[in-house]
């Protein structure tokens, strides 16, 4: 994906964006290959089970949209799920669907895994800001448009790259 992305850029054309599942069954190995070769990935609860990997995932601060609807249906307890952990640890997790026409009873999925999220891990309305900036930040929309909805300088790390007003998360955070 790399060479076939440098040659989409050197004409000015999208790049594509690696995002495995990885992590939500199946050995540790897999996200030791998401860690060293993904831009993101999709789950990882198994994370909870590697300190070493889990904090070289915060340092590097990969994404992870992780889908607790999906995960406690098919392998872990909602209550189990560590989100929350990764969360209150400041790895860059946020939420996602992963199977909505199967997983979920509304019309609107995202908004399903937000509320369920908010109220089984008592999360916020703070915490639900920074999980929504971070969602925008891993997303694969263009550059201009993440700075329309979180600022000019989002992809920046520290207070340098956040812009309260628009991310409604506090600089303290």
């Amino acid at each position: 994906i790399r060479a076939l992305n440098e040659f989409r850029h050197s004409r000015g054309q999208s790049t594509f964006h690696f995002r495995p599942h990885c992590g939500e069954s199946g050995s540790i190995t897999h996200l030791i290959a998401g860690f060293l070769t993904a831009d993101g990935i999709n789950h990882g609860i198994n994370l909870r089970s590697s300190p070493s990997l889990q904090y070289l995932y915060f340092l590097a601060q990969v994404p992870i949209a992780v889908s607790p609807l999906s995960n406690n249906v098919l392998f872990l307890d909602i209550k189990l799920n560590p989100f929350p952990i990764f969360f209150r640890r400041g790895l860059n997790v946020s939420l996602s669907t992963d199977d909505p026409l199967q997983f979920h009873y509304t019309q609107e999925p995202l908004v399903e895994e937000y509320s369920i999220a908010s109220k089984t891990w008592k999360l916020d309305p703070c915490d639900m800001c920074e999980i929504a900036r971070n969602s925008v930040r891993q997303s694969g929309f263009e550059h201009k448009r993440k700075q329309s909805w979180i600022g000019n300088y989002y992809y920046l790390g520290s207070t340098v790259g956040n812009k309260p007003s628009m991310s409604h998360v506090s600089d303290i955070r």
